[in-house]
């Protein structure tokens, strides 16, 4: 059983799609702090002036330390503005009329119960049937599992019976630190080893590492085919682990 843990992303890049391809189960990482303008609260689109972020408005002040399974939306400019920003970017993609409807119907509908969470799942899954990308989900705040660092998610993997664990390559400074702590409970380690490909774009020059909507709405159905044309073999833990 291969499980991937990672916080719940706003709007992510193509190589957050690539660990939920590669995963039996795929764990949202929600029990643990929140990070103001972080990847769980914004991301970047193309647009003609290049890649500019987007960021959802979430009630921070007098907040820290909150979960991000806490995180409430702010929304007074929130999903309008985003709706907004993405039907004047990407209004000429080839696959814009196919998807943008319905992205704007489910980002409305999730940003409902304000929860910033929720909002970062419900597209996430969303996505997921348009890539045709079938997996099991869960949060890490619907288990029991306790702890911190590799501890918890070592906790995490013991409880949904996994025993493979598939890591963000920038996560090795952490885990190198605690490897021991995975070893001792007979988990494999393996890290992401991600290229990122070239697809069209409506602007030129293209340019990397945008949010997975820029796929959607540029390459359509080809989207799957063209995030796993980036994947490399997974790099072992004891490889880069000395």
């Amino acid at each position: 059983m291969n499980a991937v843990i990672t916080q719940p992303t706003y709007l992510p890049w193509l190589g957050y799609f690539d660990l939920i391809d590669q995963a039996d189960i795929f764990v949202f990482l929600d029990t643990v702090q929140f990070e103001k303008q972080s990847w769980q609260q914004r991301n970047k689109i193309r647009t003609s002036k290049g890649l500019e972020w987007i960021t959802v408005p979430a009630l921070i002040k007098g907040r820290f330390g909150q979960l991000i399974k806490d995180v409430e939306l702010n929304p007074i400019k929130f999903p309008d503005k985003h709706i907004k920003q993405i039907r004047q970017n990407y209004s000429q993609s080839p696959f814009f009329e196919a998807y943008y409807e319905e992205f704007s119907d489910i980002l409305a509908k999730e940003s409902e119960a304000s929860s910033l969470c929720d909002v970062n799942i419900g597209i996430v899954k969303w996505l997921c049937s348009k890539l045709s990308l079938k997996i099991d989900f869960v949060r890490s705040s619907e288990l029991k599992a306790t702890g911190k660092r590799s501890e918890l998610l070592v906790n995490i993997l013991k409880e949904i019976n996994a025993d493979s664990y598939l890591s963000p390559l920038g996560s090795l400074d952490y885990i190198k630190n605690d490897y021991c702590i995975f070893e001792k409970n007979n988990v494999a380690v393996t890290f992401q080893n991600y290229t990122h490909p070239e697809y069209r774009q409506i602007y030129k020059p293209f340019m990397p590492y945008a949010s997975i909507i820029d796929l959607l709405f540029n390459e359509g159905e080809r989207g799957l085919k063209i995030i796993r044309s980036g994947r490399k073999e997974s790099f072992q833990a004891k490889e880069l682990i000395k």
